[in-house]
Formats: structure tokens, C-alpha cells, sequence
């Protein structure tokens, strides 16, 4: 079967069962052909909640299918692949940051949507890179535990001298791995364009980018902005959606190229394979569920906090 005769197949059996499929920013071009949302994590989520299917297929990782399940308990959500897992999600565990917690009494626990669902149960308030500063700036608390990534907080809390911040150990590794050598060379081979990179990279590459903001920032700032070349410091996924929107504008990758391989754990066989056997469902016992719902009654979208953050004795 060719490639675009398996996407017509899918395309059959997602209106034949009222599936909706949603797919991350950093998957293929195949997979983003097929799907009927794109873009970041909780974004994906939280239109999968407002849409009328029976069922959601998540061409992401684990964190996010759990997110889309947290959101829409009515929904059967599957995970495309069961093999596609985040490092930086599972790089902390529940026993580790509840002594974190001990360590650090009235801390409010900021957790990076990028975190299991196990761990979103034991936070206050669950943010994305979109809305980090905004919420954490929100926050009465001056005192913030951010978890899981330090690249992000330290983003964040450079931006608000007035608090006090602690961070655990991780990374994204796919971010972790550009360097500012990385970036300079870009920069040698296309003077002139802009750096635009995820907030995700470490410090020293953010010192050197134009622009830092989430996979949807970036498209957004690359097609508001009349430069026409661009030098991409993020998975380089997002390169279809950018050249898709911007077809008159050429975008650049560091080297070497930032690849994701558990987002390219997903396939359009993958795809089919969870629409014809209905294997790979995504569950929550439902106690968890609502805890780990908790933290993301806060609107990350706006940025704004919608119900008080009760902090621990």
C-alpha cells in the first residue's frame, strides 16, 4: 500500500468511527496530512475536550495521551505508538518530588505540562512554555519549585528576579544536545537570520536566539515577522508546518539536525494499526485522574490562574 493510499484509509476509518486524530508539531509530514489538529501538547488536548468524537488518537507520547484522558474522560484516547515516551516526563518520579517537597516546605510546585500524570497530581498548578512566565508571574506564592525542566524555569525565573525558584535535574534531551557552537555555525552559513529557538535549549543558546517561544510561537513569530530565512533551534518536525505556512520563506535547521525519535515512534501504520484493532487505549484510574486534573484547572492557554493554589502545611 503507498503512502497515500494508507492515508486514505485512515481517512475512511476515522469518519467511519468518529475518531479524531491529533498530532504534535514535531511529527512527520505524513502523519500531520492525516490528522484533524496539530500543534502543541496541551493545545491538542484541550481541542480534542470541545470537539464531538467517540475516541482520540494522540501521534505524540505518553504525557500527552495521559493529558488528552485527564481532559476528556468521557473520550477513548489511544496513544498511536505505547513505545513513544518523553525523557524529560519520566526522568522524575513521584517519591523523588514528593521529598523535594519536604525539602522545600510553601514552595508552590509548578510543573511543566511535560510531566506524567502520576507527578500532576502531587503539583499546584501545570503550565506550558506558552504560559510559564504568565502563570508563574500570576502566582502569589514568591516561592516556586518548577519541575521537570530547568532550561524552561530558569527561562522563567531570569524573567522574575522577584521570586525565588528551585529546580530538579532534567532536560529534554533533544534541546540539551544544541550548543552555542551549534548555533554559531548556523549563523556563519545564513548571516542575517534570525534565531528562533525553544525555550527548552539551555541558557547559553537562548543568550544567542532573536526569538524564544514554544513550537507554536515560533511558527507564529516566523510567519508574522517579513524576514525570509530563519534559523530553527528546536525538533526539526516543525519544519513541514513552517514551510507550509510560510512557502516563500526558507528555514534552517541547527546541525546536527534535532530529531525526536520517540515522536518518530509514530507512523501512518501505527495510525492504522490503533483504528483497526482499537489497541494501544490510554487509562487513568479515575481518583488519579481528577487529582492530576487538579493543576490544569488553570487556563495555560490565557495564562491565567482560575482557582486558588492551596499550598501544603
Amino acid at each position: 500500500m503507498t503512502v497515500h493510499e494508507l492515508q486514505q484509509e485512515i481517512l475512511r476509518l476515522k469518519r467511519e468511527k468518529n475518531i479524531c486524530i491529533l498530532a504534535h508539531a514535531y511529527q512527520s509530514q505524513p502523519v500531520l496530512e492525516v490528522a484533524d489538529y496539530n500543534g502543541d501538547s496541551y493545545g491538542l488536548s484541550v481541542q480534542a475536550a470541545k470537539t464531538n468524537a467517540d475516541g482520540v488518537i494522540m501521534c505524540g507520547v505518553r504525557f500527552m495521551a495521559e493529558t488528552c484522558k485527564i481532559l476528556s474522560p468521557e473520550k477513548t484516547v489511544w496513544l498511536a505508538n505505547p513505545m513513544a515516551g518523553c525523557p524529560m516526563a519520566e526522568q522524575l518520579d513521584l517519591p523523588t518530588l514528593q521529598e523535594l517537597k519536604k525539602q522545600y516546605p510553601g514552595y508552590a510546585v509548578v510543573a511543566y505540562i511535560n510531566t506524567t500524570s502520576e507527578l500532576k497530581t502531587a503539583c499546584d498548578v501545570c503550565v506550558t512554555s506558552s504560559s510559564a512566565l504568565k502563570i508563574c508571574s500570576a502566582l502569589e506564592n514568591d516561592k516556586i519549585l518548577f519541575i521537570p525542566d530547568p532550561n524552561l524555569g530558569g527561562y522563567v525565573a531570569k524573567q522574575l528576579p522577584e521570586k525565588q525558584f528551585i529546580f530538579n535535574d532534567g532536560r529534554c534531551p533533544i534541546h540539551a544536545k544544541i550548543t552555542p557552537e551549534d548555533i554559531d555555525r548556523a549563523k556563519d552559513a545564513h548571516p542575517g537570520a534570525p534565531v528562533l529557538a525553544h525555550p527548552e535549549c539551555t541558557p547559553a543558546v537562548l543568550a544567542k536566539a532573536d526569538y524564544i517561544g514554544s513550537t507554536s510561537g515560533i511558527l507564529q513569530y516566523a510567519t508574522d515577522h517579513a524576514d525570509t530565512q530563519y534559523i530553527i533551534a528546536t525538533e526539526c518536525g516543525i519544519g513541514y508546518k513552517l514551510r507550509t505556512q510560510n512557502p516563500t520563506k526558507e528555514f534552517f535547521f541547527v546541525e546536527p539536525l534535532p530529531v525526536c525519535e520517540d515522536m518518530k515512534f509514530i507512523t501512518l501504520e501505527k495510525i492504522a494499526h490503533v483504528l483497526e484493532t482499537g489497541e494501544g487505549e490510554v487509562t487513568l484510574e479515575e481518583a488519579m485522574r481528577r487529582r492530576a486534573n487538579a493543576p490544569l484547572e488553570t487556563d495555560a492557554g490565557a495564562g491565567q490562574i482560575k482557582r486558588t493554589v492551596h499550598m501544603e502545611k
